[in-house]
């Protein structure tokens, strides 16, 4: 629901939670509406790596779904002060933008890195508009914890008569050929991690299917947790290359990281 249909003319909105009324029901209200977008990022010592990509996203996609610009100083003076009341210079960090453009900062404790091979599972399905980092994210995750319960890592979004690979239900995937690392065409989110990295390895964008992925050396997943080779898709087994996984960690390492 939205605000707008919660509170008609002179009916002031009451919300329950669990049999108890919510302190703030028209922020509630807002926050429950799911439409809106987020970004997601790792803080070091106060900084990030691609800051820039974040705040570009952040304003781009609340000119889209709300009309209206999210300025950069504003949401990196969100950060600072979130991290500042949790007592963080260390963290995970997302901020969400609702209805009405309203900003939402969370912090928490920073994920640790995990490098270990991924198995897949293919799904026929793609986001809907996928180029944005949407909330309503039910679709993905309900395949990806489909994937876990069938022992796999996280589900491969593929649509098509022919499976064309998109990307991972939280991730982007890349393909390695031995001279190229391939990104697939299909509708998908431009991820920061793989935004970094594209431009400082020898990249292509092209159409991917299922069919294609026994012919690939290597594969690997990219997302703002880090990076981590893929060993399985589905029951095709993929060479872990280490010699490709040095170079893209180095690639991502080069990357600098911007003062909030």
């Amino acid at each position: 629901m939205t605000t707008s249909d919660a509170t008609p003319a002179g009916r002031p909105l009451h919300i329950e939670v669990d049999g108890v009324p919510a302190g703030d029901p028209e922020l509630l209200a807002t926050l429950m509406s799911g439409y809106g977008h987020f970004t997601a990022m790792q803080v070091r010592d106060g900084r990030v790596q691609g800051l820039g990509l974040h705040l570009e996203r952040l304003d781009r996609s609340t000119r889209e779904l709300f009309g209206r610009g999210l300025d950069g100083g504003r949401v990196r003076s969100l950060l600072t002060g979130a991290l500042a009341a949790a007592g963080r210079r260390d963290a995970s960090a997302r901020v969400y933008v609702y209805e009405g453009g309203c900003p939402v900062v969370t912090v928490r404790a920073p994920f640790p890195e995990d490098r270990a091979p991924r198995a897949l599972k293919s799904v026929a399905y793609w986001r809907p508009a996928a180029h944005l980092k949407h909330l309503g994210g039910f679709g993905q995750a309900f395949h990806g914890e489909a994937a876990r319960r069938a022992g796999f890592d996280e589900a491969l979004l593929t649509g098509g008569p022919d499976a064309e690979i998109a990307e991972g239900a939280v991730t982007n995937i890349a393909f390695w050929d031995g001279t190229s690392v391939i990104w697939p065409a299909a509708p998908h989110l431009v991820g920061v991690t793989m935004s970094l990295l594209a431009p400082r390895l020898p990249s292509v964008t092209r159409r991917v299917t299922l069919a294609d992925v026994p012919g690939f050396r290597a594969a690997f997943v990219t997302s703002a947790r880090g990076i981590a080779p893929v060993s399985r898709i589905d029951d095709t087994l993929l060479t872990v290359d280490e010699d490709l996984m040095g170079r893209v960690y180095a690639a991502y390492e080069a990357a600098p990281w911007d003062a909030l």
